[in-house]
């Protein structure tokens, strides 16, 4: 009888539908059977190392370990923060699982000494429903993301307050339109107060302390719809160009516009008659690599019609950013001073001073990143007869202590005035082209 009524149930199929009816609705029953194998999958088979399932609305953060400059973790739902000695940040879930993943939020994560600095960090997935031990409630409620990274590190050389901290947090915080929330471990307020300026264009709000002490014998819990934790990073004082149209170009417009820095490109001169002699800023140092001639240099540069000024900068970025603006052409050894490239007007030119060993740091640290910025780039590379440092051929075998020992700490510089004159006429063509 069931057979009968089998055969039947197929013949008013096939009477009531064509061939390719029958044909589109076995498909259509094959796609649905497959979603519902995918929903099923994404609710009942998530692992602590898979990204959000695309069907899945669960607040899970997703975490980028295997970036080469940082890590990262981004998550979105009920965030909850301690402030105090707490190391851990929870993100709130339905699910019955605890997951947990620990990162160091300072963007040079291969450098192991430079991350014995940085605080270690957990973002952990709770239960909802856990104990208030472990899960407590909210004290202050917040409308807006935060960020999450450190001031630790190697903050306070000015090369690595750009390259780890200032990029890559310009690169992480610029879509919120300052519409978000800093959260800073390991802080530095002589850091926070030199970038001020800059801090305060990226986020509307003031800085949070992540490791704050105590309010009134009981930790704060601050609680975001979303935080990001550590800072994008993708280039050695960089950045890539994306699809989105940001790249180093805009970064230096960025810091124009923060600074209030009047010159935007050396070509505005031109229009100027009769055109102001060039100028020429000499970047000093007076610990190591000093350029031990620099007068001479000077007195030679004068000689070719620029206007010259030697000096050493310091900590203060607002003076300092109007100071370099002003310059047609900056020379420096290379160091951490000629960091302050990018405060220069587009077009300007760069003169690295390169001593003995330093070919590789010079062209990744600031030759690449020049031609990022829309610098013109030119570099004079030391002779053995014009460095204090003597028989340096073995060094590089001896390993990195030695080397910076050598070539970054024991390297003074007496450059030859006549061989670095033919240097400062190509900066004055690449000024005035014919």
């Amino acid at each position: 009888m069931e057979m009968q009524n089998g055969w039947k149930y197929e013949a008013i199929v096939a009477r009531s539908f064509s061939r390719q009816d029958r044909k589109t609705m076995g498909w259509c029953a094959t796609l649905i059977a497959i979603f519902i194998l995918i929903f099923t999958f994404c609710i009942f088979y998530i692992t602590p190392n898979n990204h959000l399932c695309f069907f899945r609305d669960e607040p899970k953060p997703i975490c980028d370990l295997k970036q080469e400059r940082s890590e990262t973790c981004e998550a979105s739902g009920d965030i909850r923060v301690i402030i105090g000695n707490s190391s851990t940040i929870f993100v709130v879930s339905d699910l019955h699982i605890t997951s947990s993943w620990t990162i160091r939020p300072y963007a040079r994560k291969r450098d192991q000494y430079a991350l014995k600095r940085v605080r270690n960090l957990t973002i952990a997935e709770v239960p909802h429903h856990s104990d208030q031990r472990i899960l407590p409630r909210c004290t202050t409620n917040y409308d807006v993301p935060a960020v999450v990274f450190s001031t630790g590190g190697f903050a306070g050389n000015l090369f690595h307050d750009f390259t780890d901290l200032i990029i890559p947090l310009y690169l992480t915080s610029r879509e919120f339109e300052g519409e978000v929330q800093f959260l800073v471990t390991d802080k530095s307020q002589s850091w926070v107060d030199k970038f001020k300026e800059v801090l305060q264009r990226l986020s509307r709000y003031e800085i949070i302390d992540l490791d704050g002490r105590e309010k009134d014998g009981e930790n704060a819990v601050l609680c975001f719809p979303s935080i990001l934790v550590g800072l994008k990073a993708n280039k050695e004082f960089s950045i890539n160009p994306s699809s989105d149209h940001i790249s180093m170009k805009n970064f230096t417009a960025f810091l124009r516009n923060a600074y209030n820095l009047k010159r935007d490109n050396i070509i505005a001169n031109e229009k100027l008659q009769p055109p102001p002699p060039p100028r020429l800023l000499v970047i000093a140092r007076n610990k190591t690599r000093r350029l031990l001639n620099a007068g001479e240099v000077s007195a030679m540069a004068e000689d070719l019609g620029f206007e010259v000024v030697v000096q050493e900068t310091d900590g203060n970025m607002s003076r300092v950013s109007r100071l370099v603006n002003g310059f047609d052409v900056m020379v420096g050894v290379h160091g951490a001073g000629l960091s302050n490239m990018v405060f220069l007007p587009e077009n300007a030119v760069v003169v690295q001073i390169v001593g003995l060993g330093m070919n590789w740091v010079a062209r990744n640290d600031f030759e690449l990143p020049s031609m990022d910025m829309g610098l013109r780039y030119l570099e004079y590379k030391v002779g053995e007869n014009e460095s204090s440092l003597k028989n340096s051929s073995s060094i590089a075998f001896k390993g990195w202590i030695a080397y910076t020992l050598a070539y970054l700490i024991g390297q003074d510089f007496m450059v030859d005035v006549n061989r670095f004159r033919g240097t400062l006429l190509k900066a004055l063509e690449l000024l005035h082209p014919a």
